[in-house]
């Protein structure tokens, strides 16, 4: 009885804690929708002020607000938008030295009072820098003196103390968002741009052009669609060898053919192995498919998995051959396919 006892108190303290749980998501969903309903023109104009300027974008706060700060930063850094983060307290030790006349100044506080951020702001003056709020109020200390004021109005806090910053700082958050992806709206922030500024990782890759990622120089084997297969194989071994796949042009230099491992062991298997001594042009593959410079990294994705290909010549705007992208190259990039057990 004592086991069943502790079982049933167990199981009332977690439904008790998944309610709190569920309670502190409903109080910070609520704090978006109701910000999200008192935002005003005064965030486009915020936005307006950052897509215009030639300086950078500096972001800072004290505390919780300051690591949404720096959220801020990274994200508008990251949609095109020179933004850095500076810490306030750090500020008046020497780092204003980091503003210049033309910056714009981005200064989260929910209270609009917050003392360190407050007494940036006649140093701001006097470098010339233009002062953004995001605030409670635009009646506080850092709204009144700001050049224009994102009002979030009054925040209930999750926290049962109503103490530590939880609601406040979702919504800081989420209209720091809105303000990054507003300012790169109005960029014409494309999936390209975002590729250089994101070149590490799948994603970055996936976004690369094919340029960036082809084979070239000795890990690009080409030849004349007039040499024998048996001479080709033995200019274009060694370091070559790596890729399973020879581009074959023709006198214009233009894409004609494939010839790949594959092709050579098809040669040996139908006993057509006297073949390797006639030109490679008899027993390449014609008119393979190719990509185009400028093209993505996931078209070629696409390109190779659609047609269940391991090699992908890509050619310039003339139909030349430039280089090659191996599958190989693309492992982590292709996303794993679902077995039968996942896809149930």
């Amino acid at each position: 009885m004592a086991v069943q006892a502790e079982t049933v108190r167990t199981t009332v303290q977690e439904t008790d804690a998944l309610e709190f749980v569920r309670s502190v998501l409903r109080i910070e969903a609520a704090a978006i929708e109701r910000v999200r309903d008192r935002i005003d023109a005064n965030i486009i104009r915020a936005a307006e002020l950052i897509y215009r300027t030639r300086g950078s974008v500096i972001v800072t706060g004290m505390g919780k607000a300051g690591l949404v700060g720096q959220k801020l930063a990274a994200t508008l850094a990251s949609t095109g938008t020179r933004a850095f983060p500076l810490h306030p307290s750090e500020a008046v030790h020497g780092d204003l030295g980091r503003i210049r006349s033309g910056d714009v100044v981005l200064a989260l506080s929910q209270s609009g009072e917050t003392e360190e951020v407050v007494r940036l702001i006649p140093a701001l003056r006097r470098l010339g820098a233009l002062l953004i709020a995001i605030t409670e109020r635009p009646t506080s200390t850092l709204g009144r003196h700001s050049d224009l004021t994102i009002a979030l109005g009054p925040i209930e806090e999750a926290c049962p103390l109503g103490l530590a910053p939880s609601a406040s700082t979702t919504a800081l958050m989420a209209v720091g968002d809105a303000l990054a992806l507003l300012v790169s709206r109005m960029r014409d922030f494309r999936a390209e741009d975002f590729a250089l500024y994101h070149p590490a990782g799948s994603l970055g890759r996936k976004l690369a052009r094919v340029e960036d990622l082809m084979r070239t120089g000795n890990q690009f084997r080409i030849a004349h669609v007039d040499e024998t297969v048996r001479s080709v194989l033995v200019r274009l071994a060694g370091p070559r060898r790596r890729t399973g796949a020879i581009v074959v042009i023709d006198d214009a230099e233009r894409l004609v053919g494939i010839f790949t491992d594959s092709d050579l062991a098809r040669l040996f298997e139908t006993r057509r192995e006297a073949l390797i001594d006639r030109p490679i042009g008899d027993v390449m593959t014609r008119d393979p498919v190719r990509i185009t410079v400028g093209a993505s990294v996931a078209e070629a994705i696409e390109s190779l998995r659609s047609r269940k290909l391991s090699e992908l010549p890509v050619v310039d705007r003339g139909g030349r051959p430039v280089g090659l992208i191996d599958v190989t190259d693309l492992i982590g990039l292709v996303p794993e396919p679902l077995d039968a057990e996942d896809a149930a």
